[in-house]
């Protein structure tokens, strides 16, 4: 237990205890990846100290040398290195198996290819009347900031659109926006894609975030200019007899 190598795994154990069960005592938990981050430049920062030297590094890797070897190894010392070595392939083979076979289990999340907007988003109305004017000045904003990616068709074969995956929509399809209310558009445009919640996966989108380039009258505005172009009207709500 006095060798560098036993020092490193001794550190870097009490490095994992202290992130993951000390340290959220006083402020918020960290994030697995942040914890793996930490604990890959501490094991980083020990192998470039220990490998500064022929001496130094001889001294680290010598116990991997011997137990790899088997240099002296009998008894326990023997039997550990055969469990090793047996065991780690099927390890790896199990691990391999079970994330490339198919199953049969239902996802963790529900998956909705429209998923429910924020509540500060539903039952919003377009405040602005649907004028030819309007109209027209949404067709411009659109032509100027969505037909890159959406097209000048409304189809979803703008000139960027083969960078995207998943590819931008296709207005032109009954499926799109003429299943969604103009308050739903709205949400869309403003978050985008990072906005989403976690039962949009897999159908996680490319669309940017418009909130900060757009004011809201031209998000709007060009609402109005993509249901026009696409020959589609907003869905609303049914109003009872």
């Amino acid at each position: 237990m006095k060798g560098p190598l036993a020092k490193t795994a001794i550190l870097l154990v009490g490095m994992y205890v202290f992130l993951k069960f000390i340290l959220p005592l006083f402020t918020a938990p960290l994030p697995a990846s942040l914890i793996f981050l930490y604990l890959a430049l501490t094991f980083a920062s020990a192998m470039i100290f220990y490998t500064m030297s022929g001496g130094s590094l001889d001294e680290f890797m010598g116990p991997v040398g011997r137990f790899l070897t088997g240099s002296g190894q009998v008894g326990i010392a023997g039997t550990a290195r055969i469990l090793v070595f047996v065991l780690f392939p099927l390890l790896v083979g199990w691990q391999t198996y079970t994330r490339l076979a198919p199953s049969d289990m239902p996802p963790a999340e529900n998956r909705t290819i429209h998923p429910a907007p924020p509540g500060e988003f539903v039952g919003l109305a377009n405040p602005y009347p649907r004028t030819p004017e309007n109209i027209m000045m949404g067709k411009g904003l659109y032509a100027a900031f969505c037909s890159p990616c959406h097209g000048a068709n409304f189809d979803g074969k703008g000139p960027a659109a083969v960078g995207f995956n998943p590819p931008p929509a296709n207005f032109s399809d009954p499926g799109t926006i003429a299943q969604l209310q103009e308050s739903y558009l709205f949400w869309r445009i403003k978050k985008g894609g990072v906005g989403l919640p976690v039962e949009a996966m897999p159908w996680k989108s490319a669309m940017p975030r418009w909130e900060v380039e757009l004011p809201d009258e031209w998000i709007w505005k060009i609402i109005m200019g993509e249901y026009d172009g696409a020959g589609q009207s907003p869905r609303t709500w049914e109003e009872e007899e």
